[in-house]
């Protein structure tokens, strides 16, 4: 498993980015995240509300991805139960 955060944030970071939001950010934070979608199987959907996670969700799908709102639900994890 990955989260795409682990990409982007230093990258964020080097490009000078101060906040969330801010030019640098956005120029980089959610291209990598949907750049990395296209190397996945699967997403697994956590948390609360999230406008950025909704955005994934729906890139996810475009590209016919399995969605999961649970690790019970993925097949691999219920095998162990």
């Amino acid at each position: 498993p990955v989260v795409g955060e682990w990409f982007a944030l230093p990258l964020v970071k080097l490009a000078g980015s101060q906040h969330v939001g801010d030019e640098p950010f956005n120029e980089i934070f959610h291209p990598i995240a949907e750049r990395l979608l296209e190397h996945c199987d699967a997403v697994l959907r956590v948390g609360g509300p999230s406008q950025g996670a909704d955005l994934m969700i729906r890139v996810a799908q475009e590209l016919g991805l399995q969605i999961f709102h649970s690790a019970d639900e993925i097949p691999a994890i219920r095998a162990l139960a």
